[in-house]
């Protein structure tokens, strides 16, 4: 029996092996991992659908594949007899035909979307085909002497020319949704060039997810026009809030930061202000207000940026939203978060404090319509109340998409954000 690769969900027809979990000889149960799969951002593993023993694996560490790609083919149920196992090498030629013609859809798929012009045996030579074949051909419109003949001689069968209109069809149907991404500037022709003839240099390929993250870069940053507003705002309290509750929440298992307390004060900001909680249909002209919110939180990996999703943060607790994310921070670095923690945001932040650096630009994050950056706070002179205090101040940037939301939004929303954060009630904080 061959186990193939289902479909991985909506949009996701194919993905790339980064990890094998059996070897050939090993006998599993249905429902076991038997590789992991690299679909976008996240990492799934694949289960098996039947009982049995590793005869054969088909795909490798690095491997592309698609749905009904063969993954590896099982030679006998775990649980078998040893008269039903001895018995398995009379069934396996049987069962030789039904897995012949695997390979042939995939490299049908392949050649599908390739240009439908084929080149004849001979050129200029009149094609080989029946004169029912060739009538059939008239009144389709079909040239004949752009197929190559698969029968003897070159001769033109009608599954020849069956396969030269689905090659037609998927044609046409690529540039039927070739307008969808015309509102994207093309990408200039790329240069190569040899770096090694000023130096020594090393070479890397790019990985899937740096693949992932640059494409959705280049994407989000030419079909949103961006503008980032800029302000400071006084953590000096939130910071104290911090210090002050932190053994309470180690004592519950968790640790708490200022992220879990600028979560809450965003939500409470994006309430005020829906039209940063919103998305923009470009297909229906409407402007989608969202009564949910759910933030995105970029993570720092050692593979790359991956932005997974909380959820209804405006419902949960301080130590629910610190617990959750420690959760999806760490699933995030061992590339254990699947396709739906990715999914659904409605508002994303990037906090490089943990870092460094000061005010910086974030890219939004597509379909969302803003994005809220925050730089590491450093203790600086301010001026309150006509004296001159030394207060911790965080530098925020926030980016916003210019067709849904003015500058006069922008500010505003930046101007209660800040109060949000500098005001925190204690409340919120106790547990």
């Amino acid at each position: 029996m061959d186990l193939k690769l289902p479909k991985l969900g909506e949009g996701a027809d194919s993905g790339v092996v980064v990890n094998i979990l059996v070897n050939e000889g090993d006998t599993i149960t249905k429902d076991q991992a038997i590789i992991e799969l690299e679909n976008e951002k996240a990492v799934a593993a694949i289960p098996a659908t039947a009982n049995g023993v590793v005869a054969k694996i088909h795909v490798k560490v690095g491997d592309k594949i698609s749905v009904g790609h063969r993954l590896i083919t099982l030679s006998g149920g775990a649980g078998d007899s040893p008269a039903t196992a001895a018995a398995a090498p009379v069934a396996k030629p049987a069962a030789k035909p039904a897995a012949r013609p695997a390979p042939e859809p995939e490299a049908e798929t392949e050649e599908l979307p390739e240009p439908a012009v084929e080149e004849t045996a001979e050129s200029g030579a009149a094609p080989v085909a029946s004169p029912s074949l060739r009538r059939w051909a008239r009144e389709l419109g079909i040239n004949l002497g752009k197929i190559r003949g698969s029968g003897p001689g070159g001769r033109i069968e009608t599954g020849d020319v069956r396969k030269y209109i689905a090659r037609l069809q998927a044609a046409a149907t690529k540039l039927q949704t070739a307008p969808a991404t015309a509102a994207a500037p093309a990408k200039p022709a790329a240069e190569q060039i040899d770096f090694s003839k000023w130096g020594p240099i090393l070479k890397k390929p790019v990985s899937t997810l740096r693949g992932v993250i640059a494409r959705r870069m280049w994407e989000n940053w030419n079909t949103i026009p961006h503008v980032t507003q800029f302000d400071d705002a006084d953590f000096t309290k939130l910071n104290e809030l911090r210090k002050k509750y932190a053994p309470a929440y180690e004592a519950k298992g968790s640790k708490l930061t200022l992220t879990p307390l600028v979560l809450k004060a965003v939500a409470a900001t994006l309430k005020k202000h829906p039209s940063f909680n919103a998305s923009l249909d470009e297909t229906a002209n409407e402007i989608v207000l969202k009564e949910y919110i759910h933030l995105g939180i970029a993570v720092d990996t050692e593979q790359g940026l991956i932005v997974p999703v909380l959820r209804d943060v405006d419902k949960k607790s301080v130590l629910e939203l610190a617990k959750e994310l420690e959760s999806v921070a760490q699933k995030a670095r061992d590339r254990k978060v699947s396709a739906d923690d990715l999914k659904g945001g409605s508002f994303t932040i990037s906090n490089q404090g943990a870092i460094g650096g000061a005010h910086f630009t974030p890219i939004v994050n597509k379909p969302e319509v803003a994005i809220l950056g925050l730089g590491r706070g450093a203790m600086k002179p301010v001026v309150r109340d006509g004296k001159v205090e030394v207060r911790m101040m965080t530098p925020l940037g926030l980016s916003y998409d210019h067709r849904v939301i003015d500058g006069g939004g922008a500010a505003r929303f930046i101007v209660d954000l800040v109060a949000a954060l500098q005001d925190f009630s204690e409340e919120v904080v106790k547990l």
